[in-house]
């Protein structure tokens, strides 16, 4: 798929298993993007897992992490850019992303997501006596920040990667020819 010349960044947001890294390396396949996953640099900057990280240094010096992460693509073009699920949580970084280029917000519903990131047991954030209520908690503050920066929301629920693409790609175009329509 070709990409006016107009669209420099498209940056992923979305919940933990909402599947930004996945859906992101599919559209680098597909365009001919380059592929940044946040949580990527940080691992490779630390050479430790995210669970590990968090151990080390603590969500709020991971946070820090993640918002020198995003300040390294400011100047990059052809990107396709997956962020860690809580990047919305820092107000700094909302303009960041604003600038980066076209806000995608992969969405899935609660039970959908729950179902997803239950399997995986390298989720920092629910390490908790109650994951499921800390993961509840999550989406209920983070959900309108998703809401509030989204150019494109996307739903992901009982889709494939391929398909979530399509989507993407489907919701992209509409996005770009309303906003030509609009300048007319």
């Amino acid at each position: 798929m070709h990409l006016p010349s107009s669209v420099r960044t498209l940056v992923l947001i979305g919940f933990m298993g909402s599947g930004k890294s996945s859906v992101g390396r599919e559209i680098a396949r597909r365009t001919g993007m380059r592929f940044v996953d946040t949580d990527a640099v940080i691992r490779e900057k630390h050479r430790k897992s995210i669970v590990q990280i968090f151990a080390s240094i603590g969500e709020e010096a991971f946070r820090e992490q993640e918002h020198l992460a995003l300040l390294e693509q400011r100047f990059a073009t052809g990107l396709v850019l997956a962020t860690g699920g809580g990047i919305v949580l820092q107000k700094r970084n909302i303009a960041v992303l604003r600038s980066l280029g076209i806000i995608i917000w992969l969405n899935a519903a609660e039970q959908i997501i729950w179902e997803r990131v239950s399997r995986n047991r390298s989720r920092p954030l629910l390490q908790t006596a109650n994951p499921r209520q800390t993961m509840r908690d999550l989406l209920t503050l983070r959900v309108p920040l998703y809401r509030s920066i989204a150019d494109i929301i996307v739903e992901t629920d009982h889709l494939s990667r391929e398909q979530v693409t399509d989507r993407v790609f489907h919701e992209l175009n509409s996005w770009l020819s309303s906003r030509r329509e609009s300048r007319c």
